[in-house]
């Protein structure tokens, strides 16, 4: 587990994860971290201003919306006009944040103040104060990232995108957001893969925000159109085969206990309940046998709601026992399907309209610990889109392209270090399997 995923789980605690969605930058005391971040300078306490034009603001326009292809196009123009006064020189790779001093902060000045992020009047000081700190946070919640006031790693490599590359980038997306500019219906779902987040729209206005975990990098979320018609509560899952070979075989194999102390169930062809004492885990053979996992809100993969989508890959959404993962910047941990934060909330408003199902029948369903099944009244269309870079409500924003589909190739060895970083034991996970079909 890095030092930056602990970081960004504490950091969303405190209020100021953006996700996928953006930040508000509050008054002065919303942003005083506390004082065992362990930046170990006093001048993290200290609280600034910054002017209302550099805040940014929780989205209320729907990613795929005619607003967001116009504001798009006119982020093309904007990013076009830096690239032809010259574009902007990289900020040289030094970790700075509050207190630092030198010319590597006056480069970070200029970078900042060519993309509007920090204003002009600011000046070209060496020294690292409240305002670039505030600055900073403006650019990591226009990037989706952990909106810290530091710049690090992953914060020095979205600032040395080159602005050719952002405008290609912004090229390549409008095309994408394009092909959604028909009638998506009254309410439905996107999911933004990497953004790792999921908003519900209803009457041309995003409904709510959520946090998601989305398929890793070898294990990819696919782009796609389905519909919600099927709301599972206290859901059994079942072990698909591809997770039987890669996840589960080996894990029995670490730990014979493993299926016991997660509660899965296996089931041979006739329907009885076999020992996993009787299966040869050096081989093949487990394939041969259903997995079943029992409901359970802290154990089950799929937590206590299973969202059905039918589609052809077989992947759905869902809750997950993991929480912790909602509180970082790199989300991209499941095998397929996706995780959804708040899924009481997100499972309410799906079923809003079908009577006997307000929010207090969705608390005493999942309290019941029974299997119950609800359908929305009508079904709820759902799309997982793959969108890097468009613009909304005046903020123009940029996602890493986890799945290197943007077509640059850029930052590959970055997205790799950072994946192989994860670690699911650091959420309680207790080493779950992914779920990936059913």
């Amino acid at each position: 587990m890095t030092q930056n995923s602990h970081i960004s789980r504490r950091m969303f605690s405190y209020g100021l994860a953006a996700g996928g969605f953006g930040l508000a930058l509050g008054g002065r005391s919303a942003l005083a971290a506390p004082s065992d971040m362990g930046f170990g300078q006093a001048e993290w306490e200290q609280k600034y201003d910054t002017a209302e034009s550099l805040r940014v603001p929780r989205a209320t326009t729907p990613l795929l919306s005619s607003q967001t292809v116009a504001a798009t196009e006119a982020a093309i123009q904007q990013y076009r006009d830096i690239a032809a006064r010259g574009g902007w020189q990289p900020v040289p790779n030094q970790t700075m944040k509050v207190g630092t001093k030198g010319n590597a902060v006056v480069a970070l000045r200029r970078r900042l103040i060519v993309t509007g992020d920090l204003d002009e009047a600011g000046g070209l000081s060496p020294v690292f104060d409240s305002y670039v700190q505030a600055s900073v946070i403006r650019f990591q919640a226009r990037h989706g990232i952990t909106p810290n006031g530091v710049v690090a790693q992953q914060t020095l490599a979205a600032l040395n995108v080159t602005v050719a590359d952002r405008v290609r980038q912004l090229e390549t997306n409008l095309v994408r957001l394009r092909s959604f500019s028909g009638n998506l219906g009254n309410r439905y779902i996107t999911m933004n893969i990497p953004a790792a987040a999921v908003e519900t729209v209803e009457g041309g206005v995003i409904f709510s925000h959520h946090a998601a975990g989305v398929g890793k990098i070898d294990r990819q979320s696919p782009v796609m159109q389905a519909k919600v018609v099927e709301v599972n509560f206290n859901p059994f899952w079942t072990v698909p085969a591809s997770i039987i070979r890669k996840d589960l075989i080996p894990k029995m194999q670490a730990d014979p206990g493993y299926l016991a102390d997660n509660k899965i169930r296996v089931i041979d062809k006739g329907g009885n309940e076999v020992s996993p004492q009787s299966i040869n885990w050096h081989s093949m053979d487990a394939v041969n046998y259903r997995f079943r996992q029992d409901p359970g809100a802290d154990f089950n993969s799929l937590g206590v709601v299973r969202v059905n989508i039918p589609n052809q890959y077989g992947v759905y959404m869902h809750d997950t026992p993991a929480k912790g993962i909602f509180g970082d910047d790199f989300r991209f941990v499941s095998s397929g399907c996706v995780r959804v934060q708040n899924i009481r909330d997100y499972v309410a408003w799906i079923l809003k309209d079908t009577p006997g199902w307000d929010r207090d029948h969705i608390d005493e369903a999942i309290r019941s610990g029974a299997r119950i099944d609800a359908r929305p009244a009508a079904p709820v269309p759902v799309y997982w889109v793959y969108i890097t870079a468009w613009g909304s409500d005046g903020v123009v924003q940029f996602r890493e392209d986890i799945y290197q589909r943007d077509g640059f190739g850029a930052g590959v060895a970055s997205i790799q270090e950072r994946a192989a970083a994860a670690d699911p034991h650091a959420h309680g996970d207790n080493a779950l399997l992914d779920p990936e079909g059913d």
